[in-house]
């Protein structure tokens, strides 16, 4: 998770629900992108993987949709499009060539139960102190 294009993301600053982000893949560095194409199995919103070292452009960006101030560890999350406004979603289409039996991850325009999304695995990354003050000292 890394902050929207051309933002400074505050290593450990956690996300707020109605925060822009960017999702970048580890393996590849290239971020979560979408724009006005169909995808090919469903015909839904194209999303695919884009950029250099998660270097990429503004349809790299999604909005976190939750409830509640922040985005919790083990809470289901939403990710909206900032561009085009599609859910990012997953039905059961699955490819056949050259990545048999994956499915196809696409923006569909209305919410659903297939664009609900959980954090499975990461490196979870302590709150920062103004985190802490702000959660225990609302006053500050």
């Amino acid at each position: 998770v890394r902050g929207r294009t051309a933002a400074v993301c505050e290593r450990g600053r956690p996300v707020r629900c109605g925060d822009s982000i960017r999702l970048t893949h580890l393996g590849t560095g290239r971020n979560l992108h979408s724009h006005h194409f169909s995808s090919p199995l469903s015909g839904n919103q194209e999303v695919s993987a884009f950029g250099e070292a998660g270097e990429g452009d503004y349809l790299d960006d999604w909005t976190v949709v939750c409830s509640g101030t922040y985005w919790w560890r083990d809470s289901e999350v939403r990710f909206q499009h900032t561009s085009t406004e599609v859910f990012l979603s997953v039905t059961g289409e699955q490819y056949g060539r050259p990545i048999h039996g994956q499915k196809e991850v696409h923006g569909m325009a209305s919410s659903s139960q297939n664009n609900y999304w959980k954090v499975m695995e990461g490196i979870f990354m302590q709150p920062s102190e103004v985190f802490k003050a702000e959660q225990y000292h609302g006053e500050l």
